[in-house]
């Protein structure tokens, strides 16, 4: 006789947590939950506390007492009388510059991904890393390279190159909107040219051929198939430079300031300086929900991808469109977009930084005085850059704070790609993923304000880390996290279980398995996990501009202090070296991932 078959009983609730308990990824993931739970969360939400909360210097202006619910703050930033500087003349600002920088930076960058994946262009493979070098610099850079040019006597120190040879530029083209709104364009269409250009390579030309031999025109194939197609490229583009634009404090501080154009970064700035961190905090929250709908733009543009798979793939054809008698012009253009987007604003900071008198080309204005000198005539910065001990102390802040965050988020962003591939617990797995994502949405100068929220004061177990190296080192670590995990999660699916597996049946620990088999498989990943947020973090400024104090400085808030006294050689030459870092650090990624700078570096 046939026994019966157990009736199948479902696991105890006890039993399975127990199990689950032993799972490495399900420690390593509730540990990562609590760990970025408290960096990346906390310091938000306690910023949006902040907006709505009495602060203890306004305790008599708002007849409450300190930490009680409030809405004067909101009132001040929106509906006061002072709301139309705070707020909205500076979003009004910010989203004119916004739109036409988007506007702008598609229809340049468009057009050479264009010319450099679909056409028989002179140089593609050269221009299509050339072209995207601005981008791999300090995007302030340029504003410093256009004020050593434009600068008028609207603003003391040096003269500007034009006027030292009698013309005086306008204050419309030395400050304000319109030279922000050029540099962004030249420094964002890299961008473009990136994200568009690899949507292009996957176009396949049997497309266009059909519609022409069914009569269109060569305008009409752009208009109704290569625009529509390229739609959730061309979306993903313009709601990743509106998010940029909105966290970005150096040019907008450096060419704004003289004019008093504010846009609700430096406005933000403002507030902090004021040491009003209430009206701070409500326009940082607003700068977040800003991005969030800017996430929410592009999340939905991008669901469209899906109907797109047929282009390119098995079969598809790439066949460059014959530039005939224009290929000549069309080189010459990318040629001088090369030029002016890398040459001349390089060019003209390192000529300044030789120079004693600005535009004076004769050959005993020359110096390197700046550089190597001693007893220069510049009061409170007599040292040339390369024999400062200031300038080694923060490029040292920078190497070691900045190298430490990079490594941390390197291997924390291994250790999320292991938890979300291997972790059998789908929420856990897509939480930790989300959770490390969200800096990504959150304007750099805003999450800087958030923790000057959280760490200004000390809270239970945790000191105040304000003015120390302690909380640059976390808030480089966090805001890179959305590189350093999706880096390890694209690693980890492409890598089996399976030497894992052999490794535990043979007895090896969780531990002895990630140093002896995983992280070894994994080394080249790591290594960009770790290059992505150093280069990153060595050009960041709108990060740590407001986190920083006398003694902590970094390279670029050290130059941002140069730019205010108004010592240009010296604040030139820096920016020079933060932008030889960052673009030796992009070579290094090129030939340890033993890849192309021009296809698909999106950082």
């Amino acid at each position: 006789m046939r026994r019966a078959a157990a009736p199948d009983h479902p696991m105890p609730v006890r039993h399975r947590l127990r199990l689950a308990v032993r799972r490495p990824t399900t420690v390593l993931g509730v540990l990562g939950l609590l760990l970025f739970g408290y960096l990346i969360v906390v310091p938000i939400v306690t910023m949006l506390i902040q907006g709505v909360t009495v602060s203890p210097k306004d305790t008599l202006i708002v007849q409450q007492p300190a930490g009680s619910l409030t809405s004067y703050y909101l009132w001040r930033v929106f509906l006061s009388p002072v709301s139309a500087d705070l707020f909205w003349q500076p979003l009004l600002n910010t989203v004119v510059v916004s739109v036409c920088s988007v506007v702008l930076s598609l229809l340049v960058g468009g057009v050479f991904a264009w010319l450099l994946t679909r056409t028989d262009l002179w140089g593609r493979r050269w221009f299509s890393t050339a072209l995207i070098v601005p981008y791999m610099l300090p995007t302030w850079a340029f504003a410093l390279a256009w004020t050593t040019i434009f600068k008028n006597r609207t603003v003391g120190g040096q003269p500007g190159w034009l006027e030292s040879i009698g013309i005086t530029p306008p204050d419309w083209l030395a400050y304000g909107g319109v030279p922000i709104t050029i540099i962004f364009t030249l420094y964002f269409s890299p961008l473009v040219i990136l994200l568009v250009g690899n949507a292009l390579e996957r176009f396949d030309s049997q497309w266009e051929d059909s519609a022409r031999l069914l009569g269109a025109s060569y305008a009409t194939v752009v208009r109704t198939i290569l625009v529509p197609l390229m739609r959730p490229a061309i979306a993903s583009a313009a709601t990743l430079i509106l998010a940029k634009i909105l966290g970005e404090f150096g040019v907008t501080y450096i060419l704004g300031l003289p004019s008093d154009f504010d846009v609700l970064a430096t406005s933000l700035y403002r507030n902090i300086s004021t040491r009003d961190s209430g009206s701070a905090a409500v326009i940082a929250g607003a700068i977040v929900v800003i991005g969030l709908l800017s996430l929410w733009v592009d999340v939905r543009f991008l669901r469209e991808a899906g109907r797109f798979v047929t282009v390119g793939g098995r079969g598809a054809m790439d066949r460059p469109r014959l530039l005939g008698r224009l290929r000549l012009p069309a080189t010459a253009l990318c040629g001088f977009a090369f030029s002016l987007s890398v040459v001349v604003p390089v060019g003209v900071l390192l000529l300044s930084t030789l120079m004693r008198r600005p535009a004076d080309f004769s050959l005993d204005n020359f110096t390197v005085a700046y550089w190597t000198g001693h007893d220069l005539d510049t009061p409170g910065f007599t040292d040339g850059v390369l024999v400062s001990s200031a300038v080694w102390s923060a490029a040292w802040n920078t190497f070691w704070i900045v190298g430490v965050a990079a490594v941390s988020a390197g291997i924390l962003g291994q250790l999320v790609g292991y938890v979300v591939v291997r972790s059998p617990h789908r929420f856990l797995a897509t939480t930790l993923r989300q959770l490390t994502f969200l800096p990504y949405l959150v304007p750099g100068i805003a999450f800087a304000v958030a923790y000057l929220s959280l760490f200004a004061v000390p809270r239970g177990p945790i000191p105040a880390l304000y003015g120390t190296a302690a909380i640059l080192v976390l808030i480089y670590t966090a805001e890179q996290m959305p590189f350093a995990s999706r880096a390890g999660i694209s690693s980890m699916m492409q890598l089996g279980p399976e030497p894992e597996e052999a490794a535990q049946v043979a007895g090896a620990a969780w531990w002895r398995r990630m140093a002896g088999i995983v992280l070894p498989l994994q080394k080249r990943s790591l290594a960009v996990g770790v290059l992505l947020p150093f280069i990153a973090g060595v050009r960041s400024l709108s990060l740590v501009v407001i986190l920083t104090v006398p003694g902590m400085d970094v390279l670029t808030t050290f130059a941002i202090k140069l730019v205010e006294f108004g010592f240009t050689q010296a604040a030139n030459s820096v920016v020079l070296i933060v932008s030889a870092i960052a673009f030796g650090g992009t070579y290094a990624i090129q030939k340890t991932m033993k890849a192309d700078l021009g296809r698909g570096w999106g950082y």
